[in-house]
């Protein structure tokens, strides 16, 4: 039996689903299923109608404009969302930034930040990698100076994901070099409109304008513009990044898009005239995909019932994103590769029929997927980490 299959929680999920089939407009259905980087006004509008329901930030506490659910109501929220093809909002505002403003943030940051957050009126930038500190983190060198009742900060960012439409950026910089280098981080809030910003486009290969560089110089920020503590800034970005990965399995996607890729099998024909479902090779990879998948969502439910324990992730969130991770990587490769020609379609601006319609969004995600095993942390690291904390290596 289903820790789902309970009279209450079939009755939630009908609810959601009763709610996004009246609220969903279709123009945002086929923008999301035909785009992975979709443009801000998008994103804004569906998070202004979550807003007015109350559900703009289902994991929030209800004390900070939460709905107030548990683990398993937030969970089944974002399957039918993924199968709904919603818009995913500020993910960086609402995964990162806010959950860390109401955990470390003072009263005047909560009022100040976290219902524009929730209304989509704010958007918001991780500013934490630099050129020669990506994985490791605690060797960056974005200085912040004390001047007065402000800090100054100097120094460079990159990967900046959604940097070019933010409007604040919570940044990672150096406040002291006493002790180990991780002692002396500081987390700031940066209002990206801020004299001395100056951001440079990433083009990435899927043809998408998703990352930044930034460059600080001399970029005053106000001495109240700091998260928590001087110098506790490690302490909370490690906080910060468990919560990032286990939001980076990104499981409800994945099975939404395992299903849609059942449904491609089953319309798509090969060589020989039959359905592409026919071939064994076919079967073989869906199963594998599915079993994979199931194991996935399982090790995520048992860190959810953790959390509805109180208990933090640990070294668990760097397992639920290696496989979560490459199990994305692994959905787009297949969906290729029954696509063939049609795969290769990045929009619909290239034209192709109704073929090409059928792989549209999905050579946009299978480029972009590369990274997916190094953002957050690459795998590589988080391997590192389950050796030191799981097997005491």
């Amino acid at each position: 039996m289903s820790i789902f299959d309970t009279p209450e929680l079939h009755a939630f999920r009908q609810q959601v689903r009763s709610f996004l089939q009246q609220n969903l407009e279709d123009d945002l259905v086929q923008t999301t299923r035909g785009n992975l980087h979709l443009k801000r006004p998008d994103m804004a509008r569906w998070q202004a109608i979550l807003n007015e329901r109350g559900w703009g930030a289902p994991h929030w506490p209800e004390s900070a404009g939460g709905p107030g659910w548990n683990e398993l109501q937030r969970y089944i929220f974002e399957e039918e969302s993924a199968f709904a093809d919603t818009p995913p909002g500020d993910v960086l505002g609402l995964f990162l930034a806010g959950p860390m403003i109401i955990a470390e943030g003072s009263d005047e940051q909560k009022a100040r930040y976290l219902p524009k957050i929730l209304a989509g009126e704010e958007f918001w930038c991780q500013g934490f990698s630099e050129p020669n500190a990506g994985s490791d983190l605690a060797s960056l060198k974005t200085i912040a100076t004390q001047d007065g009742d402000s800090w100054i900060i100097n120094g460079q960012k990159t990967w900046l994901s959604s940097g070019h439409y933010a409007d604040l950026m919570f940044c990672l910089a150096r406040t002291s070099s006493d002790g180990k280098p991780q002692q002396g981080l500081t987390q700031f809030i940066i209002d990206m409109k801020t004299p001395g910003i100056s951001l440079q486009p990433i083009l990435t290969m899927d043809e998408g304008h998703s990352v930044n560089a930034v460059f600080f110089d001399n970029v005053r920020v106000p001495r109240n513009n700091v998260i928590g503590e001087l110098n506790k800034g490690w302490t909370y970005a490690k906080e910060l990044l468990a919560r990032e990965r286990v939001n980076n399995a990104q499981a409800p996607r994945t099975k939404r898009d395992i299903i849609e890729i059942d449904r491609l099998a089953r319309t798509l024909f090969g060589p020989q005239g039959a359905p592409l479902i026919e071939d064994a090779r076919v079967q073989r990879r869906l199963a594998s995909l599915t079993m994979d998948f199931v194991a996935l969502e399982s090790a995520l439910l048992n860190v959810l019932a953790q959390q509805m324990r109180g208990e933090e992730p640990g070294p668990a969130a760097s397992t639920l994103k290696i496989r979560g991770s490459e199990l994305q990587q692994r959905v787009s490769e297949t969906a290729m590769s029954l696509l063939g020609h049609a795969g290769i379609v990045l929009s619909s601006d290239y034209g192709g029929g109704l073929l090409a319609q059928e792989g549209q969004g999905w050579a946009e995600r299978h480029l972009f997927r590369r990274v997916v095993t190094i953002y957050a942390g690459s795998n590589e690291i988080q391997k590192a980490i389950i050796a030191k904390s799981i097997l005491d290596m």
